[in-house]
């Protein structure tokens, strides 16, 4: 406890007025962002605002990552708006408010129980294929306001395609607008004003249109009234409960996991203390519990607006957290304005962030790692085109796990680990069938659960129409195995004794050796030998070795032997052990 109060406290006055400074440049920015993040959800700009100031503030209070920025993010904006596109608009806000509460309990259940170590299970082709696929939808949706066209279509490939084909519904005023505010972000953002870039493409377009009032051009305040001041938290409507309300919850909270996964790991504290994604998740989600309660949207951590918060000069959590303050400020300051707000430039503003996300360098990593790779980008990226969202993030969890399966399958090997004079092993492929008499020390590389077990019973060396076969098979470093090696080991058992030989499991860890003895049936558990791992590397498997050739000895077979007076008898053949 006292350490985590050491991580929120601020060092002295000094310290606090930098941050203060420093959380500036991130409230401004947030506006933008926050309402260009409530277009992608479907529902009033200012619920994205509500959203910035919620999230930062609450978030910024708990997570182990002190510079990241729990706020509005496209890919969570993306996937709620995907869970509601099929509701009526004036029941969306309601099932919004109500999705960003249950994602972020989600949130804090996978940070009590700490699930972070799980976020490595989504596969960077996966990942990749899915933000690209974000923005391409952002940058093919954002084509209805942009030209001022009208929207027909159920997917944004679908509108985008429409627009392109039919230039002569485009509205000439909204267009020139969206395109002036797409050149103002394009010019500012490389140069020392980036930082303001995208909110001087909202200003100067707008203040274009009220000097010039050219009727026809969407504002903000044609998509919904714009309240002034600041929300009250109330309590969402639970009647909005609903299957699409669940699984869109679900997939907004594991988006915004792995991103806030990536944001830590891009974004280290620099007072030298190691983020915990467990609790990052505890701060994401509180921070979304925040936001639904003020009538926000979905938060999470945001890596334009942590790299902003760095850039702007923060050294602790204070900057995010003040950050929310001062767009508490902006909101009662200047939430009439906000209606006047172009949607053209808003679009101008989403599209030039999507594409400036894509990034291509990546994308050529993750394809010339291989097939594996390429499936996983490609399948990712076409179900984020067109599938909901939720569908899409879920295609793409089971297809890292698949394709880590694969690759578990793929990787798995079966060695020979021959005995030499000075009692180490040298290592050699094995053999596809078990010599005769002779003990055959085995090792494995890669996973022996679920389908690694069946592999290593397709690849371990064949007793088949051998005679007294001894096989060693070793185990070192497994520390569980599941029913499915259990039953190969029953079968591999059962082949072996057919053939009048014995098997021996060496290098079996403690836990390992528990759960044999506790599963393994009567008749396998007399039909092997187990050696437990020593600390000594290899002395099991030697002991095995050599309780393999005494297996042998003793199972000699019986000869025939006539004497002079025609007299047969049995008699055991001198045996050398090998």
């Amino acid at each position: 406890m006292q350490s985590w109060w050491t991580g929120i406290r601020p060092a002295d006055a000094a310290e606090l007025r930098t941050e203060v400074v420093a959380g500036i440049p991130g409230a401004i920015g947030s506006v933008p962002d926050g309402m260009a993040a409530s277009v992608l959800a479907g529902v009033n700009p200012v619920y994205g605002l509500y959203a910035s100031f919620a999230g930062p503030l609450v978030g910024g209070l708990s997570s182990s990552t002190q510079l990241m920025v729990v706020t509005t993010t496209s890919a969570a904006a993306l996937a709620a708006g995907s869970a509601l596109a099929g509701m009526a608009p004036a029941d969306r806000p309601g099932a919004l408010f109500l999705l960003t509460i249950v994602a972020g309990v989600a949130m804090l259940l996978a940070g009590i129980f700490r699930l972070g170590r799980y976020t490595r299970f989504v596969s960077q082709s996966v990942m990749t294929g899915f933000l690209t696929g974000v923005a391409v939808n952002i940058v093919l949706g954002q084509l209805v306001d942009l030209t001022g066209s009208p929207s027909e279509g159920s997917i944004a490939i679908e509108r985008a395609v429409n627009v392109l084909l039919n230039p002569g519904e485009w509205y000439l005023p909204t267009l020139v607008l969206g395109l002036g505010a797409l050149a103002i972000v394009a010019w500012l953002s490389p140069t020392k004003f980036g930082s303001y870039a995208a909110l001087l493409a909202l200003i100067v377009p707008t203040l274009v249109l009220l000097a010039v009032g050219t009727s026809g051009v969407t504002t903000v305040n044609d998509v919904g009234d714009i309240p002034t001041g600041v929300p009250l938290p109330q309590l969402p409507r639970f009647g909005d409960l609903s299957f699409s309300v669940i699984t869109g919850a679900l997939a907004v909270a594991a988006i915004v996991l792995v991103q806030g996964s990536g944001v830590s790991e891009s974004s280290p504290n620099l007072d030298g203390s190691r983020s915990d994604p467990s609790r990052d998740f505890i701060a994401q989600g509180a921070g979304n519990i925040a936001a639904g309660l003020f009538q926000g949207q979905p938060v999470g951590g945001s890596v334009g607006q942590t790299a902003l918060n760095t850039s702007a000069g923060a050294r602790t959590r204070w900057a995010a957290v003040f950050s929310g303050v001062w767009m508490l400020v902006i909101l009662v300051a200047f939430s009439g304005a906000v209606g006047e707000v172009v949607m053209a430039c808003l679009a101008a503003v989403l599209i030039y962030a999507a594409l400036r996300s894509i990034r291509v360098p990546q994308i050529l990593v993750v394809w010339r790692s291989g097939v594996n790779a390429q499936v996983a980008l490609v399948s990712t990226f076409t179900a984020t085109l067109f599938l909901p969202i939720a569908a899409a993030v879920g295609l793409g969890v089971v297809v890292s796990l698949l394709l880590q399966l694969n690759q578990g399958l793929a990787d798995l090997r079966v060695v020979e680990l021959r005995r030499r004079d000075d009692g180490s092993f040298e290592e050699r492929a094995a053999p596809p069938v078990t010599p005769d008499r002779q003990v055959l020390v085995v090792d494995a590389y890669g996973s022996l659960l679920y389908a690694g077990a069946r592999t290593l019973q397709n690849r371990l060396p064949d007793p088949s129409g051998a005679t007294q076969p001894v096989v060693v098979l070793r185990l070192r470093g497994r520390m569980s195995l599941g029913a499915t090696f259990a039953a190969v080991i029953a079968d591999y058992v059962e082949r072996i004794d057919r053939a009048g030989g014995h098997l021996i499991l060496s290098g079996v860890q403690s836990p390992l050796l528990a759960r044999v003895e506790r599963t393994a049936t009567p008749r396998v558990a007399a039909a092997i030998d187990v050696f437990e791992a020593t600390e000594v590397i290899g002395e099991s498997t030697n002991r095995a070795i050599d309780a393999g050739e005494l297996w042998l000895e003793r199972h000699a077979p019986v000869t025939t032997v006539e004497n002079d007076d025609g007299v047969t008898s049995g008699e055991e053949p001198d045996v050398t052990p090998s």
